[in-house]
């Protein structure tokens, strides 16, 4: 699944991949563990919800809907 990012100063959605996305978590939660934030951001963007992290928002990407 592609997943899309879109930080809250930012107009337009884009397609991130796996390396990018655990630095952005790592970058907006500090301590947390990256790699199971974004196993529960995948899971539960799969419905279709907006997930926000810090100052970050992640979705499925649009082309996967289609």
């Amino acid at each position: 699944m592609k997943i899309e990012t879109q930080y809250s100063y930012e107009k337009t959605w884009r397609v991130t991949n796996e390396d990018d996305l655990l630095k952005i978590i790592e970058e907006e939660v500090g301590d947390a563990d990256p790699k199971g934030t974004l196993a529960y951001i995948a899971e539960a963007i799969k419905t279709g919800k907006v997930i926000l992290v810090g100052g970050c928002r992640f979705r499925k990407s649009e082309e996967a809907k289609k």
